[in-house]
């Protein structure tokens, strides 16, 4: 007679029914093995613990809306020679997140910056690390729907306290007010508290342009994302090269076809 019966309401009551899934089997194997109990009781909690770890892997990759699963296993390290590979392994690990610092990925469109990026989003993720992956651009509207709907502060708080906040595409247009205030103030929050990863098709000396109406409040902004900053720079052609179109065989004219009747 199958224990499971028995076994369920228990299950459901001290919220392990995920046991369910693996008990038929692992009875088997316990039974086929002849498993002591306590043998039999620690791979059902091995189980367990594997598939809560991978419901909150799930979830955590869900929360951090990456546009697509890109993985630092992915990334081509050969079309960027020039690129510091052991500092990119070396913060894979999570040591700018430990750090609480920022992470500057600079380099011309379709290098990679963003693929980089959600690397090491995804490496941090895989460690137990909460992340959020937005454009500069969305960041900052969202911010500023916030205040019209006077959920401003709670909302600058919510991404003040994300582990890990990767802002994509910084500098590609111009922040004009409010945007300016609302991106130094989330930066101002989160300075040496939590991980930052800017990613921008400007070198680093232009970063000061992204915020044309307001230098003040550009240098503030940009000294507390350079302190205690990885810099990474990627040089190299573009991932995105246009497909070669096929080139079509050369039509026969009518001459030829003359001529080579005549032969």
């Amino acid at each position: 007679m199958t224990p499971i019966p028995e076994l369920v309401p228990h299950l459901k009551q001290l919220r392990l029914s995920g046991i369910l899934d693996s008990l038929d089997a692992r009875n088997r194997q316990a039974i086929e093995s002849k498993l002591a109990y306590t043998e039999f009781l620690a791979i059902l909690m091995g189980d367990e613990v594997a598939r809560r770890d991978q419901n909150r892997f799930g979830t955590r990759l869900r929360r951090a809306q990456f546009r697509s699963t890109k993985t630092l296993e992915q990334f081509d390290f050969e079309r960027l020679p020039q690129l510091n590979r052991a500092l990119v392994h070396d913060l894979a690990t999570g040591r700018y997140v430990r750090e609480c610092s920022p992470v500057l990925i600079v380099g011309p469109s379709g290098t990679g910056k963003s693929h980089l990026a959600q690397a090491l989003g995804h490496c941090a993720i895989r460690q137990g690390v909460d992340v959020l992956f937005t454009s500069c651009s969305a960041l900052t509207q969202s911010l500023h729907a916030a205040r019209a709907t006077n959920a401003y502060e709670r909302k600058l708080q919510t991404l003040s306290r994300i582990p890990v906040l990767i802002i994509d595409d910084f500098g590609l247009k111009p922040l004009r007010a409010p945007a300016d205030e609302d991106l130094h103030e989330l930066i101002a929050e989160r300075y040496e508290r939590t991980a930052t990863i800017v990613t921008s098709n400007l070198d680093f000396t232009e970063w000061d342009q992204a915020f044309p109406a307001n230098p003040l409040l550009a240098s503030a902004t940009l000294d507390r994302l350079r302190h205690n900053a990885y810099c990474l720079v990627l040089d190299g052609q573009s991932y995105r090269t246009p497909r070669q179109m096929p080139t079509s065989a050369p039509t026969k004219t009518k001459n030829s076809t003359q001529q080579k009747d005549v032969k």
